[in-house]
């Protein structure tokens, strides 16, 4: 049996969807149903459910409210949270997935990031994330962690939703130019997912998002190319936010491709997901 936290967010609600389709039984558990922060709650679930893989999608990710005000939970929920869900995945024998981030990575090498790169944390949310993984490594004897970056998808807020929106109603737009990453579409990294466990990849660290690399700027202007909206680049000192993010967040897939998975480009991606939105 699949056992999947943090059910109703973003990844979370397109693995449902994903696994729905495939007719693959599981049990999707939102805080309600396990709140992640007590352990005894977890136990209760893991008891029932006697999950064979665990897909620990569960996250505090608001990377600015983590920096003051959600620091607190940014901690209980991406670093104990994650010691519990581990825990009981490991006493159940289950294989434990874990969902990362490349914020993780300082963004000072110009060139991709491995997955065996030394991790630099510059936020709260991106140390809380790196703790979570350090905690999967000492507890699980299976383990699939997952590095991904600027995610969209269907269920949820994410960078393309705010960018059509806004543009419903500005005439222009400034967005930071001097970032660069890949955005990852939540389809691709619920499939990944599931491709990992098919195949029986070796457990360990793996980066995914969509192939090729971008801007923000690049990333809205191809958000919204449809429309007449004016997209112009800015510099971050120009877009100041309290937590401080990677200018170059490149993340190697070349470990991800070596399972055999076929990784689209974001552009393609990106396309595929505005036309399911817009149907």
């Amino acid at each position: 049996m699949i056992l999947i936290t943090g059910a109703n967010g973003q990844l979370g609600t397109e693995l449902r969807k994903l696994l729905d389709e495939k007719n693959i039984e599981y049990k999707a558990t939102s805080s309600t149903e396990m709140d992640i922060i007590d352990k005894s709650a977890v136990d209760k679930v893991f008891n029932e459910v006697k999950p064979t893989i665990v897909f620990h999608c569960a996250a505090y990710t608001a990377v600015d409210k983590a920096e003051d005000e959600g620091k607190k939970l940014n901690t209980l929920i991406n670093e104990i949270g994650t010691k519990n869900v581990a825990e009981s995945a490991e006493v159940a024998g289950a294989i434990m997935f874990y969902i990362s981030t490349d914020y993780v990575f300082d963004g000072l090498n110009k060139n991709k990031y491995k997955v065996d790169d030394s991790a630099n944390p510059q936020n709260e949310y991106g140390r809380a994330k790196y703790a979570g993984e350090q905690i999967v490594q000492s507890i699980s004897s299976k383990y699939y962690i997952v590095r991904t970056s600027w995610v969209f998808g269907e269920y949820g807020n994410n960078f393309v939703y705010t960018m059509r929106r806004l543009a419903e109603n500005h005439p222009k737009l400034t967005v930071v130019n001097d970032q660069f990453g890949r955005p990852t579409w939540t389809r691709t990294l619920a499939e990944f997912m599931l491709h990992l466990n098919d195949v029986k990849a070796e457990y360990g660290v793996y980066h995914l998002s969509n192939e090729n690399s971008c801007t923000w700027y690049e990333f809205a202007r191809e958000i919204l190319k449809e429309s007449d909206v004016e997209v112009s680049p800015v510099t971050s000192e120009q877009y100041p936010q309290k937590a401080p993010r990677p200018k170059h967040s490149i993340m190697d897939l070349s470990k991800a491709k070596d399972t055999g998975f076929i990784i689209p480009s974001w552009q393609e991606a990106l396309t595929s997901f505005i036309s399911n939105i817009s149907k």
